[in-house]
């Protein structure tokens, strides 16, 4: 098996994509590329609220560039990333059934993806807590965008196709050796 350059990371909100992230980008010094920043860009740079209006902004974004538009954007970034000397880049967030399967014909054994997942009680629980002064979700904000992602942009495909799995419903230690044996095994 080669070494994948392209690794991305899936998950429903609060699954702990984002520890994933940053915890490998700093481990092996890699850079990533956020799906989501591309949306909360386009939100902020139309003058909207990040909760209530990121969906529709995401949605308008598919409409008008086609339903892998997130996916076609980070392979540029990606590709650069590469070109310039990274060993492999961390996709975050890889959002749809059209993104993924953009990614996998675009770089085919070089791309792999790791889906962290976590019982849902655990996952609205962690995003209710959030401090973060962007992404202040309630419980029922955070049940409306799980639907909304599931029915409306096909988020369960990549996460039901994903080819690893770590399992982040104990503490961030178990879920950090879960990524050191994974990125072992991949040759990392």
């Amino acid at each position: 098996m080669q070494k994948p350059t392209i690794i991305a990371i899936l998950g429903m909100p609060g699954s702990g994509k984002g520890t994933v992230v940053t915890h490998i980008c700093d481990t092996y010094h890699v850079p990533s590329v956020y799906f989501g920043g591309m949306v909360y860009e386009e939100v902020e740079r139309r003058g909207l609220d990040i909760v209530r209006d990121e969906r529709m902004v995401r949605e308008d974004m598919r409409a008008q560039e086609g339903p892998a538009v997130m996916a076609k954007r980070a392979s540029v970034h990606a590709q650069k990333a590469l070109a310039d000397g990274a060993p492999f880049v961390i996709l975050d967030g890889v959002y749809s059934w059209s993104e993924d399967k953009y990614l996998r014909e675009t770089f085919g054994e070089d791309y792999v993806s790791f889906a962290v997942i976590a019982p849902k009680s655990v996952r609205y629980e962690r995003i209710v807590a959030r401090k973060d002064s962007h992404r202040q979700y309630t419980r029922d904000d955070i049940m409306r965008r799980d639907r909304e992602e599931i029915e409306n942009i096909e988020k369960g495909g990549p996460i039901a196709f994903a080819d690893y799995y770590l399992m982040n419903d104990h503490d961030i230690d178990s879920l950090k050796n879960q990524v050191k044996n994974l990125m072992l095994r991949l040759g990392y």
